[in-house]
């Protein structure tokens, strides 16, 4: 993936990983906002390791924001990371990591590249604009790379109590539910209604401030949600789908990459 390479501002840079100790690394990272700061229920392997893992991270491409300033170490220089996960690498391991929780099999039947994001997270003192510019510098480079016509994922809110979340879930219910010929919908043992107030009771502007940043940044690039959340016990967090048509998307990190492609 050249193009990530040469994305850098000041100190800061975006990229692959190119090593197992920056995957390594990632997964350290992963697990210190995960389980340490975000109460997820580690298992005694995962608690002894100190590392959030599974088996789609040896497939996947590991999306990092690095800080030079802080040594060469992977260990003490990534502060941000990303998972990527293309069609190739989820046939490798039978399934995307979103089929646990979704049937995605109305995004597997579009046409053309699709791209999980997943396992995003950065470092306390790194979650600033300027960090979430460099990595979605580097989505944008990679989707453009890739001529991905899909991105997708499972996008988290803190909590499982839905009703405590029953005006952000309700605001996406209404206002940006996903076209049906593509819309994925939780599985039904997991199934959880987003629609929990009626339209007219959601103010649109106070639930958007409500969502995490990251939910709200794939709703600035035109993105959609499924139809019904999830709650995950583990992790700590209720669900949703998401998905971005990137020939829907306006951003301007998309449009650069669109020129500097066509020369």
């Amino acid at each position: 993936m050249d193009p990530i390479e040469a994305l850098a501002g000041g100190t800061m840079e975006v990229r692959l990983a190119a090593a197992p100790r920056e995957v390594d690394a990632a997964q350290a990272l992963r697990f210190r906002v995960f389980y340490t700061e975000g109460g997820a229920q580690a298992s005694a392997e995962t608690a002894a390791l100190e590392r959030d893992s599974d088996a789609f991270d040896a497939v996947c491409d590991h999306l990092l924001v690095i800080d030079r300033s802080r040594g060469d170490d992977p260990r003490d220089n990534i502060v941000g990371t990303y998972r990527l996960m293309r069609r190739e690498h989820a046939e490798k391991v039978g399934r995307f990591y979103t089929a646990a929780e979704y049937d995605i099999s109305r995004i597997l039947a579009l046409p053309g590249p699709i791209l999980e994001l997943g396992r995003s997270c950065t470092d306390p003192a790194y979650r600033t604009r300027s960090t979430m510019q460099l990595l979605w510098q580097g989505i944008a480079a990679y989707v453009f790379a890739h001529d991905i016509g899909m991105m997708f994922g499972c996008a988290s809110m803190g909590g499982t109590d839905p009703e405590a979340l029953a005006l952000e879930l309700s605001y996406l219910h209404h206002f940006h539910r996903a076209p049906e010929d593509f819309r994925p919908r939780a599985l039904p043992h997991l199934y959880t209604e987003m629609n929990r107030r009626e339209k007219e009771a959601v103010s649109p502007k106070t639930a958007l401030n409500a969502l995490p940043p990251l939910i709200k940044g794939y709703l600035r690039l035109g993105g959609f949600v499924g139809d019904g959340a999830v709650v995950d016990d583990q992790f700590n967090t209720t669900d949703v789908c998401v998905m971005v048509k990137t020939d829907l998307v306006t951003d301007k990190y998309f449009r650069h990459y669109d020129r500097t492609a066509r020369g």
